[in-house]
């Protein structure tokens, strides 16, 4: 048939050829459907997929409108001025017609004419506005991100209100092609890093991008670190503080999580709720979770590592019930806190993957079980349990999800290297962790910034939470254009 040589549509291309290949187009969607209209002596044709477009809209917004104007503005220029849709595109290109009925629009297309008009009357199928899941506050809004990119920016244009608020559209994906949007603030961020961010996403060449966080470890720096290199939050609060001490940060259609670059290590352990709070309050919280991390990596292997080659270390009165408790244990320390720390995996693991109810009581009763069944099956000591408790405790202290995985993960080496080498092993484990995390960049920024490189002013940011009046100007680490935050008097 000569329509299905056709490309775009043409003067000459009547109602049923225009929507036979619209169909082809669609790959014969099940969900096509049309409408057919007949006013003013004018022949017209709606097209629209019914499971993403609002009927209601279509009635309201185009049919209504349509039935109550003249024969001239019925005309293929003045329609586009008739119809009262949020969004109308023009197009005559096939290919084009089909993204937009996937997108929710609906297609008019009237005989005789050169090109459709698209209204965009999409079904919306999103969350209803509610509070973080990832991210608890005790004090501060409880406001979270939602998976609809254009609720999304509503939230973000009400809470910052800067005029050089600067947001711009992006597109990744091939195959299933989601909209996305990166935002800054224009005479703040530093425009190296925004080029840096635009490139980095155009030059993406993959079928999908299913969320945020796959998004985050397609453009980051080193793909093969255990390190996550770019916050990830669902708080508006922390991405507007973040927005305005230099960072960028990148939306995506149906996620709730926002990519915010560079990021630092010590922003991982950095927390909203600590603005909130009085100085030296949110300094002490922030002190305890970096020494909670490094208790969290160094405890058992560093019980490991006594208990096998430094016994002399340790105190007499402690050598005795350290003794006692493993008398019956038949295993070497090594093999004994492996495999507590695999159970205490387990045990997360099934309680975060178990309905929220059944999660908490299994995590409980289990842990409770197992630990008093293995100690009485003389399997482990009472000491071991209570170190990879508070190892356990210790981890949950992070505020970032993915930092408190990764800080668990590196346990398990460090707990090998301490069974084969001792307090050598352990300090050799370190010695690398740190090696490989001086390598680290974010968004080419030093990872370790600003420890190292080290920048005397930038320790107020990251290591202490000093009054607001020590703390007027940016962080130096962000290169931001604008380096005054602050002007008090």
């Amino acid at each position: 048939m000569f329509f299905q040589k056709e490309s775009t549509i043409t003067p000459s291309t009547n109602l049923k050829s225009f929507y036979q290949m619209v169909k082809k187009a669609v790959s014969n969607h099940p969900d096509l459907s049309f409408r057919l209209l007949h006013i003013r002596k004018q022949k017209f044709l709606i097209l629209y997929l019914a499971n993403v477009t609002e009927l209601q809209e279509i009635e309201e917004r185009m049919i209504k409108p349509m039935q109550k104007v003249s024969e001239t503005e019925m005309e293929e220029e003045g329609l586009p001025f008739v119809v009262s849709c949020g969004q109308i595109q023009k197009t005559k290109d096939y290919a084009k017609i089909a993204a937009y009925l996937r997108e929710g629009y609906a297609i008019l297309f009237g005989e005789g004419f050169s090109s459709v008009i698209a209204c965009l009357v999409p079904k919306q199928v999103e969350r209803s506005l509610e509070k973080p899941e990832m991210e608890t506050l005790v004090y501060g809004p409880r406001l979270a991100f939602t998976d609809s990119l254009q609720t999304n920016m509503n939230i973000v244009q009400q809470t910052i209100t800067d005029p050089n608020l600067q947001i711009e559209s992006i597109t990744v994906g091939n195959r299933n092609v989601k909209e996305g949007r990166i935002v800054y603030i224009r005479d703040i961020a530093n425009t190296d890093n925004v080029e840096l961010v635009k490139k980095r996403l155009s030059s993406l060449n993959v079928d999908d991008v299913l969320d945020s966080s796959l998004l985050a470890q397609l453009i980051e720096d080193r793909s093969l670190s255990i390190f996550p290199q770019y916050v990830l939050t669902e708080l508006p609060d922390r991405f507007a503080y973040s927005l305005l001490n230099g960072k960028i940060a990148i939306f995506l259609d149906r996620s709730s999580s926002v990519i915010i670059c560079p990021s630092n290590f010590l922003s991982f352990f950095e927390s909203t709720e600590e603005l909130y709070m009085r100085w030296n309050m949110a300094t002490f919280i922030r002190w305890l979770r970096f020494v909670s991390m490094f208790i969290s990596v160094i405890i058992t292997p560093g019980y490991v590592a006594l208990l096998t080659y430094h016994y002399e270390m340790i105190p007499s009165a402690l050598m005795i019930s350290l003794g006692k408790s493993r008398a019956n244990v038949p295993f070497p320390p090594v093999f004994e806190a492996i495999m507590l720390e695999l159970i205490i995996e387990l045990l997360r693991e099934a309680g975060a993957r178990l309905p929220t109810k059944v999660g908490q009581t299994m995590g409980i009763v289990g842990g409770i079980v197992i630990g008093q069944a293995a100690v009485q099956a003389g399997l482990t000591s009472n000491i071991l349990i209570i170190i990879v408790a508070i190892s356990a405790l210790a981890t949950f202290t992070a505020p970032n999800y993915l930092m408190g995985t990764a800080v668990r993960i590196i346990r398990f080496p460090m707990i090998s290297l301490s069974g084969v080498f001792g307090l050598i092993g352990v300090v050799f484990g370190l010695a690398f962790i740190m090696i490989h995390l001086l390598k680290v960049t974010s968004l080419n920024a030093p990872y370790l910034a600003p420890q190292y490189p080290l920048k005397w002013k930038d320790l107020r940011f990251s290591l202490f939470r000093l009054p607001f009046k020590w703390m007027t100007n940016r962080p130096e680490v962000n290169k931001p254009v604008d380096k005054r935050r602050y002007r008090i008097k």
